[in-house]
């Protein structure tokens, strides 16, 4: 099973999607995205097979989403790719491609939803969130 997410490592939900990933028994294809950014057309497929719009996709925090007025929801969805195409950190994170499905997985835990091994044990958060408990249920 192919596995790609695309990760930012200095991001927490990244670090916990990508290690619940791993804790699955898969090695993931990791693509940095601040360093190696998607082209547009990419972008554009990630958000369509995550059922998610364009906009839904942008991150606002520690990004020049106001600097940019991007908060202008009569800008289209070229000025919006084009505004990640000059700053990649406006991609929200991460995105994660599984045979099973495409999702922005925010929170981390989404991405169990696509593995095809849900079931990775005992797993908490680096902030201490306990996502499944030491008898495998997962806590919602």
């Amino acid at each position: 099973m192919t596995v790609t997410i695309y990760h930012n490592p200095e991001c927490g939900t990244s670090r916990n999607t990508l290690a619940m990933i791993r804790q699955s028994g898969v090695e993931p294809i990791v693509i940095e995205y601040l360093k190696i950014p998607p082209s547009r057309e990419r972008v554009v497929e990630l958000v369509l097979a995550a059922g998610i719009t364009l906009r839904e996709a942008i991150r606002q925090k520690d990004t020049p989403y106001e600097a940019l007025g991007l908060g202008d929801t009569s800008l289209s969805d070229d000025a919006l790719l084009d505004a990640i195409a000059a700053h990649p950190v406006l991609l929200n994170r991460p995105f994660v491609e599984t045979p099973s499905g495409t999702r922005l997985c925010r929170p981390s835990e989404v991405v169990l939803d696509i593995l095809e091994n849900p079931d990775i044990g005992h797993f908490i958060k680096e902030d201490g969130e306990v996502i499944i408990d030491a008898a495998g249920n997962r806590i919602v």
